[in-house]
């Protein structure tokens, strides 16, 4: 097996400027995890002639979650290569109806970034062991969080993270903290993983991982101390005040950029109320 690493730049606003990896994983056939935005088509037909491939040597897609950044050219590829598209139950729906995504989580440039729906042939679920050819077997891992069904996939001691790692420096997104604690903890114990690749950098070894998952832990604690604190300085205060003064007391002004950095706090917040 080899792992191919294509980055796909682009723009949520014309101030925000964001990257996602696509992975072209090389065996007999070649196969995608996640297909990076709306218009990026050529890039990634062009990285498979450079390995000499093409469109009809993908077999299968492989979504970590359903977001715009992921799922932009599954449609056009599943179109041209007649692959099947792998994806978990509740991150589906998504896929299936790009409309339905816009209007509960409607986000700037989203049919841009989405293009069009495209069908879910088989779903992945946690602990499903998917069989592509002689000894290339796909491992499918819950890890929800940042998306409300989000899977990694893991083949032959790599795993395919997606967003499900939180990283510091970087906007923290997630819509469910308690999810993203718990999704950090498994992938922690994936003892015969030795390489992880991210959607959001680098391949990194498990040391390396390891690392990033603490800071990412911190990162949360650090949110949530903020947001509990926040919340008894302004009671009754609304999502918005209360999103502006955590960016001001975690000194993170940049934060506030991006309109689903919300959806984190939210989530802090339905933590501090149970």
């Amino acid at each position: 097996m080899k792992v191919h690493q294509i980055k796909i730049d682009f723009h949520v606003t014309e101030q925000i400027k964001r990257y996602v990896y696509v992975y072209i994983i090389e065996g007999k056939c070649c196969y995608l995890i996640d297909s990076g935005t709306y218009g990026s088509e050529e890039i990634i037909k062009d990285y498979l002639h450079s390995i000499g491939r093409s469109v009809s040597d993908i077999r299968a897609i492989f979504l970590t979650h359903a977001h715009p950044d992921h799922i932009g050219t599954a449609a056009y590829f599943q179109n041209k290569a007649k692959c099947r598209i792998y994806a978990s139950v509740g991150e589906r729906r998504w896929i299936e109806d790009v409309d339905l995504q816009f209007r509960e989580r409607p986000i700037p440039n989203f049919y841009q970034l989405a293009g069009k729906s495209s069908v879910v042939d088989c779903v992945a679920a946690d602990g499903d062991r998917i069989e592509l050819e002689e000894d290339f077997t796909v491992q499918v891992l819950g890890t929800p969080g940042h998306s409300a069904d989000e899977v990694s996939y893991i083949i032959d001691g790599s795993a395919f993270i997606g967003d499900s790692v939180p990283v510091t420096g970087d906007i923290p997104i997630y819509v469910n903290k308690d999810d993203t604690l718990d999704s950090l903890r498994r992938l922690e114990e994936l003892s015969a993983v030795h390489t992880f690749y991210p959607a959001w950098d680098k391949a990194y070894t498990r040391e390396e991982m390891q690392v990033k998952i603490s800071e990412a832990r911190n990162l949360i604690g650090m949110l949530q101390t903020a947001t509990a604190t926040v919340r008894k300085e302004i009671p009754g205060g609304n999502l918005e005040q209360i999103v502006q003064q955590v960016c001001v007391k975690v000194n993170m002004p940049q934060l506030m950029q991006n309109p689903l950095f919300k959806m984190t706090i939210k989530s802090h917040l339905e933590s501090c109320q149970e």
